[in-house]
């Protein structure tokens, strides 16, 4: 967990999290300033109410980000040193109509799973118990596919 919180990227993130909060307790502090002011008005007071809670919203998202990357490491298998290691890369299949044959490239970071983009699904046939229209289409679509496979797409 440590290895985790002191890493480069989580070092970011802290900081990051820590000027998002710090600016809404200002902005918050300056919202109830301008209240009280002669300018000041009902809609100052509910903004002040406002950005403290918009604080503990950052709080609450990096917690649980860390939770999240904390709880990938610990499924993650260790080597003799204590390091993780590298989780297997999945490659996708290549279509059935495809002309070239598909070489797998390197893992990269891009590759590896985040809380930004939803995670890969496995692709499933459907056949035609399952829903006759839609394997209809898939049928359709693969003879489409299958006619003109030197046209670009």
């Amino acid at each position: 967990m440590r290895q985790l919180i002191l890493s480069p990227r989580w070092i970011v993130w802290h900081v990051l999290t820590l000027g998002a909060m710090a600016t809404c307790g200002w902005l918050a502090a300056w919202q109830w300033q301008r209240a009280g002011s002669a300018m000041g008005s009902a809609l100052n007071v509910g903004y002040g109410l406002q950005w403290p809670v918009f604080a503990v919203f950052f709080g609450v998202m990096w917690w649980r980000m860390l939770r999240m990357e904390a709880a990938k490491l610990a499924a993650q298998p260790l080597d003799e040193h204590g390091l993780a290691l590298p989780g297997p890369v999945a490659v996708a299949e290549p279509a059935a109509h495809a002309v070239h044959t598909a070489v797998p490239r390197p893992a990269t970071a891009a590759d590896a799973p985040s809380p930004f983009r939803p995670a890969p699904r496995a692709a499933t046939p459907v056949t035609e118990a399952d829903d006759p229209e839609l394997a209809a289409y898939n049928r359709m679509l693969a003879e489409l596919a299958a006619r003109t496979p030197d046209e670009p797409r």
